[in-house]
């Protein structure tokens, strides 16, 4: 079942530009974003794998806490 989306003109712009060719379909287009965006890196995996042992270990700051140490104003 095929469907239609609504996107903004400048979207549509965006996309067009991302095309590798003409004749690209934009749901060729879409599933490659998809793809893409669903592989890791190695390293991101390792990344994130350490930020959750940070996290579980409790070595994260709140950034309220990182300002007040810090006495920065944002």
């Amino acid at each position: 079942m095929d469907t239609t989306i609504q996107v903004s003109k400048s979207l549509i712009e965006k996309l067009k530009n991302m095309k590798l060719s003409k004749n690209e379909s934009y749901e060729s287009l879409i599933w490659d974003l998809i793809e893409d965006r669903m592989e890791l890196s190695e390293e991101t995996k390792k990344n994130i794998a350490a930020s959750e042992r940070e996290i579980a270990e409790g070595k994260v700051h709140r950034w309220e806490d990182v300002k007040k140490d810090l006495k920065i104003n944002v």
